[in-house]
């Protein structure tokens, strides 16, 4: 006996939110979203793909829930028990760090590191201090303010019949056709001052 209907997930979805970001350091927890932006499970059924008990996961979904990345999309009768299935809010999420606070700065120096640390181990011989994640922290933040499309991203969801990967070439097409000259040619500056930020931290 089904409680609740399943919910259509999102395609896309921008999280703004600091604490969100960070429940995604945890490596169990991003496990669990990767499991649940492919199919609805059971904390059990989480539980056993993932070999841990079924009281941490719900300690984790707890979180998730909290964080607004994942949902219960239906509840299931069995016997005297009512079992909730979860998935993800969105297919996919896009953080941003929204307002320039302390807790933001934070996080996205930790994620900074976090990517660069990536980097290094794809064979990219970068050496980088405070300065240089502090710049390219700033380098986004500009980016992000000067080409947010946040109003698209919500209309590109609302779209049926579109598999998720044309969702993102609509979104990338309309974001191009609604940007004037100006604005485009403002976009690219920004990104080769990214790049050039990046080039710089190779060992030489």
């Amino acid at each position: 006996m089904y409680l609740t209907g399943k919910k259509n997930m999102k395609p896309m979805k921008t999280i703004t939110n600091p604490e969100s970001f960070q429940l995604l350091a945890d490596e169990t927890r991003r496990k669990i979203v990767f499991l649940l932006r492919v199919k609805e499970m059971t904390v059990s059924q989480i539980a056993e793909e993932l070999n841990v008990t079924p009281q941490a996961v719900y300690h984790h979904i707890k979180k998730l829930l909290d964080g607004d990345l994942v949902e219960v999309v239906r509840e299931e009768r069995l016997g005297h028990l009512i079992e909730s299935y979860y998935q993800t809010t969105a297919e996919t999420f896009n953080f941003s760090m929204g307002p320039a606070t302390t807790q933001n700065r934070k996080v996205a120096r930790e994620q900074e590191i976090t990517v660069l640390d990536a980097l290094k181990k794809l064979g990219f011989r970068l050496e980088y201090g405070e300065d240089q994640i502090s710049q390219l922290i700033d380098a986004k933040t500009k980016l992000e303010k000067c080409c947010s499309a946040e109003k698209i991203e919500d209309a590109v969801a609302n779209i049926e019949d579109l598999d998720f990967v044309a969702r993102l070439s609509v979104k990338e097409y309309a974001e191009l056709l609604s940007m004037s000259d100006a604005e485009f040619t403002r976009q690219q500056g920004m990104e080769k001052k990214l790049r050039d930020l990046l080039i710089s931290l190779i060992k030489k």
